[in-house]
């Protein structure tokens, strides 16, 4: 047995009655096993982490990002989201080499442990798909990831990034059989046509039919630009997420990214079928988007979580800036009583294990679920005094604050190194793979 316990801190468990506690977080062979008092190993194969100081919490699990696109941080600033794709992010996408995607997967990997994540559910690039499974297994990262699919015959799609239909749902299902439940179910797959204007209806279609099959997610984006809608209901006849759930791209199984643009048509879908919104706030307001009316869909029922989107449209992959953002952006049109702390946390964890279909392994921290945790110093000025954890881990804590971060019970990070993955050589790697890819393109 191998024993991990995160001694002395304040728990943020996020069960259902929102418990918190002090003392020990322990976990053995990865489950957890003790959640406050004191606990004593039981075997000479035990690790303690001193916590003092720290508030304890479920590692933080983002919805939605694109660990294939940290390479092109600060490259697409000032664009809103159609030029935003046809400019930059397509061509840069399409020009991707496999070293150049592992190398922006890596830098990614980092990034997001470092900040106190440790689940995603990741969009991929059309090609090379097997290096972003790759980066996760070695940095130790819970991961959903899916390839991008874009079947579509479009002008605007470069070369390097089409596909046929068959193609597309080929490899899709080589990778979810290659990757699906590996290394302890840690990484899974999730079936990801990219969005309805680069997608044919056989390939949603498909999608959800092989996706349900093999117990794997459905990951899209919807309804993010007016631009983009408007040029959907002019071929397809129905507004975005409308035609989606014609499709049968819709359901607890499935994930749709942004929803900025929803009618109340649309919003009862969501809530009716049990749909998960994947709320990116810094993403949708950089990008001039908008941003999705989240208290009222939450209030309607609808299953919400928090994700930071990609490097080139955020420019982080930060989860507290997201948290700390979605709190504050909804308080001046709804009231200051909107998005408390509590509930903003609660999207960050369990909201975001649901979206992954992994509400009963993790997202709080209760006896049995997988010891997914991290511990964050809360001792800094800009915490003191600290009379609300939750209001600290929202407001004022920031992800420089993360100090200790355990993925499935193994330790990643310690006293704020990490411990699987070269730091150096993956900033390295990621500027030199960046200045060479630009200068191609």
């Amino acid at each position: 047995m191998s024993e991990v316990i995160l001694r002395g801190g304040t728990i943020l468990t996020m069960d259902a009655a929102f418990s918190i506690a002090t003392g020990d977080v322990a976990s053995v062979d990865g489950i957890l096993v003790q959640v406050g008092g004191d606990y004593t190993p039981q075997t000479n194969d035990y690790s303690i982490i001193n916590a003092e100081g720290c508030l304890v919490t479920p590692g933080l699990v983002q919805s939605h990002v694109h660990m294939c696109q940290t390479l092109a941080r600060g490259r697409a600033d000032n664009m809103e989201l159609l030029d935003w794709l046809h400019k930059v992010v397509w061509p840069y996408e399409g020009a991707l080499t496999r070293e150049d995607l592992a190398a922006s997967a890596n830098l990614a990997c980092l990034e997001l442990l470092q900040s106190g994540t440790t689940a995603i559910l990741d969009m991929g690039t059309v090609h090379h798909s097997d290096a972003l499974f790759e980066a996760a297994q070695i940095a130790g990262l819970r991961a959903t990831i899916g390839k991008a699919m874009m079947d579509e015959e479009d002008e605007a799609i470069p070369s390097g990034l089409r596909e046929g239909t068959k193609e597309s749902l080929d490899e899709s299902q080589r990778l979810c059989k290659a990757w699906h439940g590996r290394s302890n179910d840690r990484l899974r797959y999730g079936y990801a046509p990219r969005f309805v204007l680069s997608c044919t209806d056989e390939l949603m279609q498909e999608s959800v039919r092989l996706a349900r099959q093999s117990g794997a997610r459905l990951h899209t984006h919807t309804s993010e630009n007016r631009s983009e809608i408007a040029e959907v209901k002019r071929r397809k006849g129905m507004d975005n997420l409308s035609f989606l759930h014609k499709l049968g791209f819709t359901g607890d199984d499935v994930c749709l990214a942004h929803c900025v643009w929803l009618n109340d048509t649309e919003r009862k879908i969501l809530a009716d079928t049990g749909t998960h919104v994947l709320h990116c706030p810094s993403s949708n307001m950089k990008l001039a988007s908008g941003y999705a009316k989240i208290p009222e869909l939450l209030d309607a029922g609808v299953k919400v979580s928090i994700g930071a989107d990609g490097a080139p449209c955020n420019n982080t992959l930060d989860a507290f800036v997201e948290m700390r953002l979605a709190a504050l952006l909804h308080k001046p049109r709804v009231g200051a009583n909107a998005m408390p702390a509590s509930q903003v946390l609660k999207l960050a964890t369990l909201g975001g294990a649901a979206a992954l279909g992994l509400e009963d392994t993790i997202g709080s921290l209760e006896v049995g679920k997988r010891a997914d945790v991290i511990a964050v110093d809360v001792s800094g000025a800009h915490c003191i005094p600290m009379s609300n954890p939750y209001s600290t881990m929202v407001y004022s804590a920031s992800s420089s604050d993360v100090t200790h971060v355990v993925v499935d019970g193994k330790v990643l990070i310690r006293d704020k190194e990490i411990l699987t993955l070269d730091k150096t050589k993956t900033l390295r790697d990621a500027q030199s793979q960046a200045d060479r890819l630009f200068a191609r393109l």
